[in-house]
Parts: structure tokens; C-alpha cells; sequence
């Protein structure tokens, strides 16, 4: 599966907004937008997007 597609799964199965997932994967809260408009990422910006799709989702902070 693309990776877009793995990030759009992740965030329905997460409920967590795109531009956080992008800032946790890769200090950038476009990244997602920018994917879904036809940015092509490189490898080592996959390996960054595949670390956080890895790691479970954070839990909502107390009082938040």
C-alpha cells in the first residue's frame, strides 16, 4: 500500500488530525496535505513517515 494510504489509516484508526501525525513523523504539520497533493516523499522521509505509523498512537493528556 502507498504510503498515503497507510497515513490515512493510521489517522481513522487514531483519530489523530493530520497535521499532528506530521509533526510527530517529521516536524512538518503539511506533510499530510502535501502528500494527498501529489508530494512524492524520498526514502529517508519514508523511513521517518514508517517510524511513527509504528509507533502506537499518543494517549489524549489529562484535562486536554
Amino acid at each position: 500500500m502507498a504510503i498515503l494510504g497507510r497515513i490515512e489509516r493510521y489517522l481513522r484508526q487514531t483519530g489523530m488530525p493530520r497535521t499532528k501525525f506530521g509533526r510527530l513523523a517529521v516536524t512538518d504539520p503539511r506533510l499530510v496535505d502535501d502528500l494527498r497533493k501529489g508530494r512524492d516523499p524520498g526514502p529517508e522521509l519514508c523511513a521517518r513517515i514508517e517510524a511513527q505509523l509504528a509507533r502506537p498512537a499518543p494517549t489524549p493528556e489529562a484535562g486536554r
